[in-house]
């Protein structure tokens, strides 16, 4: 095991000490990797740099992490070192890694059926339907099939403007809602710069944010208020007439884990319902568990008309995503063909994957592990390292969905990395983070504390604590 010992005492001031505490506390390679893991690892790292594109990065100077081996709540490096998932990868190994009864149930599948045409019934795709529509909000009975969250957001879209004879769509600044066309320009951060086409009808408005608050507010209530009237001004502005839908992450994932403050999310689904427009959710990071409910609109006990799904519907374990779709967007298409499909919609590897994953969490308890996870252990240790480090300027989220914001200064809030870029303080805290056997979630200034949901809490604490000690580093570039 890879991560220091709860009971360690050495401070991390630095990159050396850093690298001596990790070291004193790590095993060079752990015995659960084999040398032919490592001499695969080693050629597809080689194959890697050779062949393939990566998203999202500048590809010259860019080393990937090779992984060699993955269970549970952990993985192995190229190296053979053992690291401490806190990432969940990219938020979506809810269940962990190689859960067996879902890596079974893929199994089955394949044996029985690999893949099928979306026009045909299979049982998986049925079955998975009828749990996610189990799970939704009542009167969400009907579940369109994607291949992920951006496919879904898009396609979610697509039913909005059709359903409504509408062309606009409003969309929060701080968001992100996948990398295709539109997915890209509804995202409302800076993802979307070099891809930017305003002629696709988005128009972003300023989201309720209680910590760095766009409207001068001091208090959740204020908040909210300033928030809505915002919203209520932009669809006035606008014109109510000519918005199809407003897409909003119901509480945002890589933009920033803040949750909605009280009455905001109530208050913009009034005024979606006031206008005629479509208020769509995206649960593609936030639900499934991941907020200690099976959607994160449960939290709020809201109806919105669409939902879009996709990470934690199977843990990632086959590409899946979807949108859930309310009684009266469906009657729109009962006698009019929906214009919209893929080839692997509702594929039966997917789907029975996400049978098993929905069984598994059910089984054992997972949602509720997240929600009490949030509650008792990792909201109370991060205020505790809050406490403790003046660089940190705010720590929220709920269920295994937390963020750590880190600041030069608490009373001005400067933070530690730019919006929409890095530092050098957050490389040097990252680097003793992943030296400390802990695999991070990072962005701009902030680290994400995002476990899968099954994680022990002895695990969580010892990740926390790596976390705790790489701060250190972060407090030494203090105003």
């Amino acid at each position: 095991m890879t991560i220091t010992d709860r009971t360690n005492p050495a401070a991390v001031a630095g990159d050396t000490t850093a690298q001596a505490a990790a070291a004193s506390a790590t095993d060079s390679t752990s015995p659960q990797v084999t040398e032919d893991m490592l001499a695969r690892g080693r050629t597809a790292h080689e194959l890697d740099r050779k062949h393939v594109f990566h998203s999202w990065q500048a590809q010259g100077p860019f080393s990937p992490m090779t992984i060699v081996k993955a269970e549970g709540s952990r993985i192995w490096d190229g190296e053979g070192k053992e690291m401490l998932d806190l990432s969940s990868q990219l938020v979506n190994t809810n269940i962990g890694h190689q859960h067996p009864a879902v890596i079974r149930a893929i199994q089955e599948q394949a044996a029985d059926i690999c893949t099928i045409a979306p026009q045909h019934v299979n049982d998986a795709r049925s079955e998975a339907a009828r749990l996610i529509a189990e799970i939704a909000p009542e009167g969400m009975e009907h579940v369109f099939f994607t291949n992920g969250g951006a496919d879904a957001n898009e396609h979610a879209i697509r039913m909005a403007r059709l359903h409504t004879g509408r062309a606009k769509v409003l969309s929060a600044y701080r968001s992100y809602h996948g990398g295709t066309n539109l997915a890209v320009n509804v995202t409302g951060d800076p993802r979307r710069f070099p891809n930017d086409t305003p002629g696709d009808g988005v128009v972003h408005f300023m989201p309720a944010y209680t910590y760095r608050s766009h409207f001068g507010s001091t208090t959740e209530a204020e908040e909210t208020e300033r928030a809505l009237r915002h919203l209520e001004d932009m669809i006035l502005l606008e014109g109510a007439q000519n918005i199809a839908a407003l897409i909003l992450e119901t509480v945002p994932g890589t933009a920033g884990i803040y949750a909605p403050p009280a009455g905001y999310l109530e208050g913009v689904r009034e005024l979606t319902k006031q206008h005629g427009i479509m208020f769509i959710t995206d649960e593609v990071m936030a639900g499934f568990g991941r907020t200690g409910e099976w959607l994160a609109i449960d939290n709020w006990g809201i109806t919105p008309d669409l939902i879009t799904f996709a990470k934690g519907v199977n843990s990632g374990y086959v590409p899946l995503g979807g949108v859930i779709i309310s009684e009266p967007i469906y009657q729109t298409f009962v006698d009019r063909q929906f214009p919209g499909g893929l080839t692997y919609s509702g594929h039966p590897l997917a789907c029975a994957a996400a049978v098993a994953t929905i069984g598994a969490m059910r089984d054992e308890g997972m949602v509720e592990n997240a929600k009490r996870l949030g509650t008792d252990v990792i909201g109370p240790r991060l205020e505790e390292i809050k406490a403790k480090h003046p660089s940190v300027g705010d720590v929220r989220g709920l269920g295994c969905f937390w963020a750590i914001e880190l600041v030069k200064n608490r009373e001005t809030k400067e933070p530690l990395a730019p919006y929409g870029g890095s530092s050098e303080a957050l490389n040097r805290v990252l680097g003793a983070i992943k030296e400390g056997g802990v695999l991070p979630f990072a962005n701009f200034n902030r680290i994400h504390v995002v476990p899968p949901l099954n994680i022990s809490d002895e695990d969580v604490l010892a990740g926390l604590d790596v976390i705790d000690r790489a701060l250190d580093i972060a407090d030494t570039y203090v105003e």
